[in-house]
């Protein structure tokens, strides 16, 4: 991929006026995210709206992103959350507990030993969405498990092009959903994921949909094997069930 630079010299990067949209999610779209190769080498920083515009997209526009998932430690069942109408990108789509980003705008989301940005900007993001408190997803208890990247269109105009970190956490958590991010939310076992799945009345993020399909549910069955001596399931006992040395290029 080129560098903003050379993007920037061959074509302006598209922009586009929100003023039609939420005020919230607008303000929103000034955060700036970590612009990466397809190595995931970080090579620049750029605005949210700049870097989910699908003309800056099909130009090679590629951002770092996480994928968050919060699995019930008694059951091992996932939090779910439904995206709120008032988003920019893929409103009203059913998805995993959190998917964001890790921000240029803060050092320690900058830090890539051990994930330790991506798990910072999670944890971040998890208080700021579900309301979850910072004490109850510490950055180490964060297991990271690979790097997928994909691009999804959303609707014309807007798309993700992204590698993207997932993350698993176990955690009992209280949630108090921020109603311009989140429209509702809920806890699944496999078996109901898999009935929502099947209902075409229920749409749901392509990054969740993919994570779904090649990843989630072989893994889902890895955590409920292996719970630990009190009968709970552990992220960390996922240690190594995945080479998150690679990008995994997904299509």
């Amino acid at each position: 991929m080129s560098s903003p630079a050379v993007l920037a010299a061959k074509a302006a990067l598209a922009s586009v006026d929100l003023s039609s949209y939420d005020a919230e999610q607008s303000r929103l779209m000034d955060e700036r995210c970590i612009l990466v190769d397809e190595q995931d080498n970080a090579i620049g920083a750029m605005d949210k709206k700049t870097c989910h515009l699908m003309e800056n997209i099909n130009k090679g526009l590629l951002h770092r992103a996480f994928s968050a998932f919060v699995f019930r430690p008694s059951d091992g069942k996932l939090l779910l959350q439904q995206r709120a109408s008032e988003k920019i990108t893929f409103p009203d789509m059913w998805t995993n507990t959190c998917c964001s980003h890790p921000l240029d705008d803060f050092e320690e989301e900058k830090i890539e030993k051990d994930q330790l940005g991506v798990r910072s900007a999670a944890s971040r993001k998890l208080e700021h969405e579900l309301g979850i408190p910072r004490s109850q997803t510490p950055v180490d208890n964060f297991q990271y498990l690979t790097r997928i990247h994909y691009l999804a269109p959303s609707n014309g105009m807007w798309g993700e092009h992204e590698v993207d970190y997932i993350l698993f956490i176990t955690a009992d958590v209280t949630v108090v959903p921020n109603l311009n991010e989140i429209r509702d939310h809920k806890y699944v076992d496999k078996a109901e994921l898999q009935a929502m799945f099947d209902n075409p009345a229920n749409l749901f993020t392509p990054w969740f949909k993919l994570i779904a399909r090649d990843f989630l549910f072989g893994w889902w069955d890895l955590l409920l094997d292996r719970k630990d001596a009190q009968g709970l399931v552990a992220a960390k006992s996922l240690a190594g069930v995945a080479d998150g040395s690679k990008v995994v290029k997904m299509a």
